[in-house]
């Protein structure tokens, strides 16, 4: 090759890596935009846990204040009795964006205190427990409607009995309800969600709580709200 040939195929070498080099940085453009996106969808995910844990707190402060419980928010559950599934279904609950609580459950006697949201599909029953379609609003008269899982939040049912107390808190106060009747039915026994003339509360899991697989019944709390009556012992749910 004589001189001006290795001129040329000099200039052309550098003119290929000048090349590269915008391949190169183009790439990394390329990189830096991708993470930042996913970056962003990973930062409003963790912000949208957030947003719902306090939706509920805001529109209570904007409420009067006469008629606003204490704080909607509930305390982190113990999973210790909860399925290995549940617990992960859980986690990755907390992770996804969310509509705002519409109330909390609380069952001193069992420890369980939980968020209400407006919905039954898998996110809400994996982060809380929610309001059947179709029943009483929380500050209606009528029959209320609420269903968890057994595997989780709703385990705790299991250890229910008879004249406990329940309390709801809503945006308008706090009802409390008393235990009436425990009862184990077929899941075409949708009577036991039909409208009431009283105030009454419903909470509806599967049966049995430790079964393995898809559970063929359901375990039915029926409980009437009440104004301060005592309550009294225990006892057994029924078939």
């Amino acid at each position: 090759m004589n001189v001006d040939g290795r001129h040329a195929f000099s200039g052309w070498l550098r003119r290929l890596a000048s090349l590269g080099s915008g391949v190169d940085v183009f790439l990394i453009a390329v990189g830096l935009t991708a993470l930042a996106v996913f970056g962003g969808a990973r930062l409003d995910a963790v912000l949208g846990q957030a947003r719902a844990r306090n939706a509920f707190e805001r529109a209570l402060s904007e409420a009067p204040a006469a008629r606003s419980p204490a704080g909607i928010a509930a305390p982190e559950p113990d999973r210790s009795d909860w399925s290995p599934t549940r617990v992960r279904a859980y986690e990755q609950s907390k992770q996804a964006g969310a509509g705002a609580p519409i109330g909390r459950l609380d069952i001193d006697s069992i420890g369980l205190s939980v968020i209400v949201l407006d919905s039954t599909d898998d996110w809400a029953l994996n982060r809380g427990v929610g309001r059947i379609a179709g029943t009483a609003d929380f500050d209606q008269p009528g029959n209320v409607g609420i269903a968890g899982h057994r595997d989780g939040f709703f385990r705790s049912l299991k250890n229910i009995a008879l004249h406990h107390r329940i309390r709801l808190a809503t945006l308008n106060g706090t009802h409390e309800y008393e235990v009436k009747e425990l009862r184990v039915v077929d899941p075409d026994d949708v009577w036991v969600l039909a409208p009431t003339e009283r105030p009454m509360l419903t909470l509806v899991t599967c049966y049995p709580f430790y079964y393995l697989g898809s559970a063929p019944l359901r375990f039915i709390v029926r409980a009437e709200r009440v104004t301060g009556r005592s309550a009294a012992g225990p006892a057994r749910a029924r078939r």
